[in-house]
């Protein structure tokens, strides 16, 4: 049955010389996989420059009773960028936010939430002309409310360590595992949770703090989804935002 949705580019693969696999999620599937044709001419109904990474796209796709891979009929643009392409600090997260979450993202159910939340933060960073450093930070923190694993902000205290492995602050270093932030940068955790996008340019830090919150929330994820890998695009981003 041929059936129209929008989609976000997460990933794309060679499948063989005529045709691609794209990873997307999808506003009526969720997580969903695609084959993509390569366009042999210029008329060709989808072209392979519109499945770059976050891109949001709008298709039509025969989506068939117990298929693994859906093919994609006719393709376009549903929110032309403006600057994620043309400007190299957006263009870098787009990269990595694309790879963490096809490497976060499983669930091949409609989440209209979640989807949401992608859509209005895409469009958000392609809008946005300045200040937008600590953007990925605070996409990951809110993306964590949408997978179960946002922290109770309620049981914090001054001095309190972050106990990553359990998801709570506690008065105590932890003793049986190490896998815990101390009270100084539990305290800056707190403050990163507490940033919006219309706020976070008010958060002021320099590119090491900003590196290291990076590899905390990183690490935070891999502690809660199995088999979460080191991410290639993450050693790039940390080099951003001086």
């Amino acid at each position: 049955m041929l059936q129209k949705t929008v989609g976000i580019v997460l990933h794309t693969l060679k499948y063989n010389d005529t045709s691609n696999i794209v990873e997307m999620y999808t506003e009526l599937l969720g997580r969903a996989s695609f084959l993509v044709s390569v366009p042999r001419s210029r008329k060709a109904a989808v072209k392979s420059v519109l499945f770059q990474p976050l891109s949001l796209i709008e298709f039509e796709a025969d989506y068939r009773p117990n298929a693994t891979l859906y093919k994609i009929k006719e393709a376009k643009s549903f929110f032309p960028f403006s600057s994620i392409p043309y400007d190299p600090y957006k263009s870098a997260i787009a990269l990595f936010l694309a790879e963490f979450l096809y490497r976060a993202i499983r669930e091949e159910a409609e989440n209209r939430p979640l989807f949401a939340y992608l859509i209005h933060s895409i469009t958000w960073l392609d809008e946005c002309r300045e200040s937008f450093a600590n953007f990925h930070l605070v996409f990951l923190m809110r993306l964590s409310r949408f997978l179960g694993l946002y922290p109770n902000l309620e049981d914090y205290h001054e001095g309190d360590y972050f106990d990553m492995l359990n998801a709570c602050f506690t008065s105590l270093r932890p003793q049986l595992h190490s896998s815990y932030i101390g009270p100084q940068e539990a305290f800056r955790l707190i403050g990163l949770m507490r940033m919006n996008y219309d706020t976070m340019h008010i958060f002021g830090m320099n590119r090491t703090e900003r590196a290291r919150c990076l590899t905390i929330i990183n690490e935070y994820y891999r502690l809660h989804l199995p088999d979460f890998p080191l991410l290639k695009s993450l050693d790039v981003l940390k080099e951003l935002f001086d």
